[in-house]
């Protein structure tokens, strides 16, 4: 009896081991190698090693987005020279539309695909390289089978001769090559930049993780303060959460002549910033905001997101109307963050929402398209402006922040000084990201605002965030004892329209909705050679200062060739200025509110 349950385990061990190797051998596998022999000429070579995939053809796709970036790139024109190999012998590729090639292989399950990308724009979203580094987003130079986006993949980096560093969240392989790393799908490689080089590598712990700074470009700044600083904001950032999903985090900073901005990614960053910005106090302040507001991504967007913001389709637009909630409401918590950890005083921290304020209340788009509208039309609106986006649109970083604020001070009032934001960004962690394992809905979201708060805002939704009325400011900030006041910019005459010098002449390249230029018939690109008779050279806008509204203006301007004359009333100026001040004697129940919206003593 003990010999044949013996023998029988045996053979089922020996099954076990068979099945094993046999789904082995047949689990398809995916390798990529990253060189780049001759970076002056502003190229990467990528070899793709494709193995165990037995239908007669491969379709390999190249994204045509980057996410976090919402503009269709078409990142496939950068693409050069692909060829498929098996076995030495060519094979057979098909490009069957503007980001797919189909590889033939009939006769073999491995196959090779090589192809170049030309490398050469340095921004946070695309990919550059010359001699002195490489940086690369991940969705602009690394194909992946069309069926395999989820694969597994392993990735070799070989830097060009000179060059020893590799900055990258993808986590290495133990034992493996130098520079060879490991994502678990083609998301987390096209979610995890690479900066190649001779970049200055610096690390700091926050939250029990390590975080590394890769800093290239020359700068001057104080390398402990700044790790400090830096460490602050993230520890602050935690806060509002209070749940940490990583286990490493990069820092990519990119120091150059002119530069700004930043994009999120899974377990990094990339921020590019002016080489000089750390020498001023404006300055400084500004790179820590940028670095609480890519940090705080990591939660907000990159875990807490939209249902619509992955997995990705990376073949076309991703549509969805929270943005404002993405970006704007990511702004509002960086400004907070580096409120609350010091960096900026209370009574500043309300100018700076001031000024947001003043921009998005003067700014005639606002009154067009709502915060909803704007994030869903990001597509074709947000990174495609022309001379008339001004008239007609709303960013949703502005409109989501001030959104942010007042909607905060709501939830903070509802429920007596006990809760806020943070909570509402915690339920959608725990409920949806954790929970769930997805993104929320429009309806989700306004759902967790009123289970925090313990009662709906339905029509605050509807008429501030899919609508385009004025926000409900006073009524908020009362709730903290503040009150916005505003006043006119000038109680003159304006233009209404925004002139630039182009070679050497004074050119419209705005003209500002149902201001003086608008009703009077100036147009874009006019070319104003002369004013009331009078020979001018500089903006206009200046020679008109102190005019009183009603005066009748005359200009000879170059139209298409043509000179003809242009003349109008002045209207008096529209633009307010907007403050956010305290009452006088507040009450406890407000002090209460405030000290909750931004705590004092900081």
């Amino acid at each position: 009896m003990l010999l044949t349950r013996f023998r029988t385990l045996v053979a089922a061990g020996a099954l076990s081991l068979l099945t094993a190797a046999t789904a082995a051998a047949a689990t398809p596998t995916l390798r990529y190698t990253l060189s780049m022999p001759a970076p002056q000429t502003h190229y990467f070579e990528v070899e793709m090693s494709l193995g165990g995939f037995n239908k007669p053809y491969t379709d390999v796709k190249m994204p045509v987005w980057a996410p976090g970036s919402y503009l269709v790139r078409e990142f496939e024109k950068n693409v050069e020279g692909l060829v498929a190999t098996a076995g030495g012998q060519a094979l057979q590729v098909d490009k069957v539309d503007k980001n797919t090639w189909r590889v033939y292989h009939p006769k073999a399950k491995d196959f090779t695909v090589k192809y170049k990308v030309y490398a050469y724009e340095l921004s946070v979203r695309t990919s550059f390289i010359d001699a002195s580094h490489g940086y690369l987003n991940g969705t602009s130079v690394f194909m992946y089978p069309a069926e395999g986006k989820m694969m597994g993949s392993t990735l070799t980096v070989r830097p060009s001769t000179g060059w020893s560093q590799v900055s990258t969240s993808l986590k290495p392989v133990s034992g493996g090559a130098p520079f060879t790393f490991r994502s678990e799908s083609y998301d987390e490689l096209a979610d995890s930049p690479i900066e190649i080089g001779n970049q200055k590598v610096l690390q700091f712990t926050a939250n029990g993780t390590p975080h590394t700074v890769a800093m290239y470009g020359e700068a001057r700044y104080d390398e402990q303060q700044l790790l400090a600083d830096m460490k602050k904001v993230c520890e602050e950032a935690h806060r509002v959460v209070g749940q940490n999903p990583l286990d490493r985090y990069v820092f990519i900073v990119h120091n150059l002549e002119r530069g700004s901005g930043g994009l999120e990614h899974l377990f990094s960053t990339t921020l590019e910033v002016s080489r000089n910005t750390y020498n001023t106090p404006g300055g400084y302040k500004a790179f820590l905001g940028l670095v609480a507001h890519e940090y705080f991504h990591l939660w907000n967007v990159k875990r807490i997101r939209p249902i619509a913001l992955g997995p990705f389709d990376y073949d076309k637009e991703n549509y969805t109307h929270m943005l404002w909630v993405s970006e704007g409401g990511t702004e509002y918590f960086s400004n907070l963050i580096t409120q609350r950890a010091g960096f900026v005083k209370p009574e500043n921290y309300l100018a700076d929402l001031s000024n947001v304020i003043t921009r998005v209340e003067n700014t005639p788009g606002n009154k067009i398209q709502s915060a909803a509208e704007s994030s869903f039309d990001s597509w074709i609106k947000q990174y495609r402006p022309n001379e008339n986006s001004y008239n007609t649109s709303i960013s949703y970083y502005d409109k989501g922040e001030v959104i942010g604020a007042v909607l905060d001070l709501m939830v903070i009032n509802a429920t007596k000084g006990e809760k806020s934001l943070d909570d509402v960004m915690r339920y959608l962690y725990s409920e949806y990201y954790t929970k769930k394992k997805r993104g929320f809905t429009d309806e989700e979201y306004q759902a967790a605002v009123a289970k925090i708060t313990g009662q709906r805002f339905d029509d605050f939704f509807r008429r501030y965030v899919y609508g385009t009325e004025t926000l409900p400011y006073n009524t908020a900030l009362g709730y903290a004892g503040l009150r916005l006041a505003n006043t006119p910019t000038t109680t003159d005459g304006v233009l209404g329209a925004v002139v630039s010098t182009r070679g050497g002449a004074p050119t419209v390249t705005t003209v500002v909705r149902d201001g003086s230029a608008w009703q009077g018939g100036l147009n874009v690109n006019d070319e104003i050679l002369a004013l009331d008779g009078g020979r001018i050279t500089t903006d206009p806008n200046t020679a008109l200062t102190g005019r009183p509204a009603g005066t009748t203006v005359k200009f000879l301007v170059n139209r298409d060739g043509q000179i003809k004359e242009v003349s109008f009333p002045l209207l008096a100026g529209t633009t307010q200025r907007y403050r956010v001040e305290q009452v006088e004697n507040p009450t406890e129940a407000q002090l209460k509110v405030l000290r909750k919206w931004l705590p004092v003593g900081q």
